[in-house]
């Protein structure tokens, strides 16, 4: 599955879990992203999209 967003272009990040006893091992922070529909170029097409450039509107959604 692509990890980017199509409209943002915002993809995953990195940092530490950190257990009890603080001890730091390395994690991916995923965005999250929905497969949509939308309208590009006059044409319907499925790409990956954050759920915060849909909730901004970022992206016109096809019917």
């Amino acid at each position: 599955m692509a990890k980017v967003c199509h409209s943002c272009g915002k993809g995953p990040a990195f940092g530490n879990s950190r257990s009890h006893s603080m001890v730091a091992t390395r994690r991916r922070f995923d965005p999250n992203l929905q497969k949509v529909r939308i309208v590009e170029d006059g044409t319907a097409r499925r790409v990956y999209v954050c759920t915060r450039c849909l909730k901004a509107g970022k992206v016109s959604k096809a019917l």
